[in-house]
């Protein structure tokens, strides 16, 4: 989830007013025109009298911004990395179950040390894979092993054709005495939905 704002933008000789969106790796415009701008294919930016102008595709977009045209631009040029996103920090004890995601456990390892790819007791984060409703019966025992202030992230398939819905995981959650609390785009192909132990029973 990122910022949104509705402005005025200009892009190869055209110019509309609509919604900006300022996502994790990309800046979407929806107006009369579209505009769709992944970070790594930025070729320029610049921040001032409040318009964010951004090169790309050899043209320059103009973002009508205001007081928001420096703070996008900042996140433009240092985004936030999935791990900041996921919550792990140094010196937790992260468990990985069925997560098949070779850059996500690099990563990883260059975080924490070496993340366990069982279950194990006390753990800080617990990265669970979810095909099927059928998979969700094991958060029961994931919220038993998880520290009181720990967390599950149950990472699913996204997109049309995955058979597994977030209410599908936030029901199962509910019956194994969890709460959701967040969720975030894991990989191209693949959302995280982070689920703990409601607060007045830690």
């Amino acid at each position: 989830m990122g910022s949104e704002a509705v402005c005025r933008v200009s892009f190869k000789g055209e110019a509309s007013e609509g919604k900006a969106l300022l996502e994790t790796a990309e800046l979407i415009f929806r107006g009369d025109f579209r505009l769709k701008i992944p970070f790594n294919q930025v070729e320029s930016l610049e921040a001032s009298e409040a318009e964010l102008r951004v090169g790309y595709d050899g043209s320059v977009a103009v973002f009508e911004l205001g007081r928001n045209a420096e703070k996008w631009a900042e996140k433009i040029r240092n985004p936030r990395g999935l791990l900041d996103k996921l919550g792990v920090k140094p010196g937790m004890t992260v468990a990985v179950l069925g997560v098949e995601d070779d850059a996500f456990m690099a990563q990883l390892r260059g975080r924490v040390e070496e993340p366990s790819r069982e279950l194990v007791p006390g753990a800080d984060l617990v990265f669970f894979e979810a095909d099927r409703v059928d998979d969700l019966v094991r958060l029961l025992d994931l919220r038993r092993a998880i520290e009181p202030a720990g967390g599950v992230w149950v990472v699913s398939p996204k997109g049309k054709g995955a058979v597994l819905k977030d209410v599908d995981v936030m029901a199962a959650a509910r019956e194994a005495g969890l709460v959701d609390n967040k969720v975030v785009s894991f990989s191209d192909t693949h959302t995280a939905l982070k689920l703990v132990i409601p607060k007045a029973q830690r």
